[in-house]
């Protein structure tokens, strides 16, 4: 029921495993190239994945994100530059288009460097907002490394990051490669916070524990008196997903993806100086992965709608339907994880729901999982339903967008046009027309009877005798 050229491509995107569903094309952009070597493991573990990596710095004259109106590249891995811009080849305005154009964006901050202004009004345009002076540090007194931060306190040891809400998966938590019972944590150097605006767009992934603050190190005082923000307003992880579901994370400290963080060792001064294990290496795979559409990527295989009623044409998708039709809708989804498709499920506490819509939603219905056509790469959810009793030009209309999954946002157009006047049911089917059907009988069969009887009728014979009057 589906056409031929769906199922081409549904089965060629199962057999063909890409890295990453946008291409793997990886732009770096560093101070020097040469400090890609402090960064070796986590750049081998991009390599590694199927990622050709391109190094630039922001002064190079070959610099370009576009040619000919198409992107050089999938993908941006921005690193802490001294350069006051990123220059004319990377403003704000082309980093927008970048992402306009379904371009991925990396962002790693460092304390000790201050954030280009092209890339403070990058942020700020998305509704993120950076301390005044661009190198705010964030301590906690508290929840500090004992062993590398014991005077300054600036390096952060906090719990793996849990999900958002309840029925969105932990892309970020320790995950695979940790046996259960390791104490694990994240550790987090030299970090500079960001406050997050109210946009739906915006997701937090780790934020700074309520002890935690943010400060100007330049500033040689013994009492902060202006704090740019503390506690859990501070974003140090942070991801942003577009509308096209273009994806920027900001990372508050790119020293955290630096080799000597990768599986180091970390004393809690919050859990009497315990030694633990860091699973930085793991944190950066997967927040890497997200913002270079490696997981969360949901993607529509095909959508279905026809009559659901005995005896009528098996036709799919169907341009015109006829009012108080019952008809069955199906949405076939998968998600990408890291190198498959697999089937989306739907979290218990979650729904997917399907709007008949002209201008506003005539239904709202719920989804439900149909396992008769889903498989093994594909989860299919269907509903059936009837037609209002209203014509006009209709949409199906699924809109699913959730923290850290690729937005849905499918329509489909139908007309819904009136009875023909064959289609109506006859009036001796009606028993409440039997009265007024019986009323009519009775009236013709009456004038039927009187007209007879007028005309049949002969008059009265007899002889008359008329008085003549002189």
């Amino acid at each position: 029921m589906r056409s031929l050229f769906s199922i081409f491509v549904f089965v060629f995107a199962a057999v063909v495993s890409a890295i990453s569903t946008s291409g793997n094309r990886l732009l770096a952009i560093l101070d020097d190239v040469a400090d890609k070597e402090n960064y070796s493991k986590f750049l081998g573990d991009l390599e590694s994945r199927g990622f050709q990596i391109s190094f630039e710095t922001p002064k190079s004259e070959s610099l370009a994100l576009f040619h000919l109106g198409e992107r050089n590249y999938d993908h941006i891995l921005l690193f802490p530059t001294r350069t006051k811009g990123l220059g004319p080849n990377l403003t704000p305005n082309i980093l927008v288009d970048f992402m306009n154009a379904n371009g991925n964006i990396l962002v790693a901050l460092s304390s000790e460097v201050a954030a280009p202004s092209s890339l403070v009004s990058l942020l700020s345009e998305l509704d993120i907002q950076l301390p005044a002076d661009r190198t705010g540090l964030v301590v906690d007194h508290f929840h500090y490394d004992a062993s590398n931060a014991a005077d300054k306190h600036d390096v952060l040891v906090l719990p793996p990051p849990k999900p958002v809400r309840p029925g969105i998966k932990d892309f970020f938590g320790t995950g695979a490669g940790k046996e259960e019972g390791d104490d694990v944590v994240l550790a987090i150097p030299r970090a500079v916070g960001a406050a997050l605006g109210a946009s739906e767009l915006l997701t937090p992934i780790v934020r700074a524990p309520r002890t935690a603050y943010s400060y100007n190190p330049k500033e040689q005082t013994e009492v902060v008196d202006d704090l740019f923000a503390a506690g859990e307003q501070l974003a140090l992880v942070s991801a942003f997903q577009a509308r096209n579901s273009a994806r920027l994370v900001l990372v508050g400290s790119a020293e955290m993806l630096q080799d000597k963080w990768f599986d180091a060792k970390v004393t809690k001064a919050a859990d009497g100086n315990k030694a633990a294990k860091t699973f930085n290496r793991e944190f950066a795979k997967r927040v890497s992965g997200w913002a270079f559409n490696e997981i969360g990527v949901l993607r529509v295989n095909w959508i279905e709608h026809h009559l659901d009623e005995a005896g009528a044409a098996n036709e799919s998708n169907p341009k015109i339907y006829r009012i108080k039709n019952n008809v069955k809708y199906t949405i076939s989804l998968s998600e990408y994880a890291w190198t498959t498709w697999t089937p989306f499920f739907l979290p218990s506490e979650d729904a997917l729901q399907l709007e008949f819509s002209m201008l506003s939603p005539f239904y709202r219905l719920p989804l439900t999982l149909d396992e008769a056509q889903s498989s093994d790469s594909a989860s299919a959810y269907s509903t059936s339903f009837k037609l209002p009793d209203q014509h006009g030009i209709f949409n199906f209309k699924v809109n699913y967008k959730r923290p850290f999954l690729s937005n849905v946002e499918e329509k489909n157009t139908v007309s819904v046009r009136h009875m023909a006047h064959n289609e109506w049911p006859r009036s001796y089917v009606i028993s409440g027309a039997w009265p007024w059907i019986a009323g009519v009988g009775v009236t013709v069969t009456g004038w039927l009877a009187f007209c007879a009887l007028w005309m049949y009728s002969a008059p009265v014979n007899g002889n008359r005798e008329t008085k003549k009057t002189q």
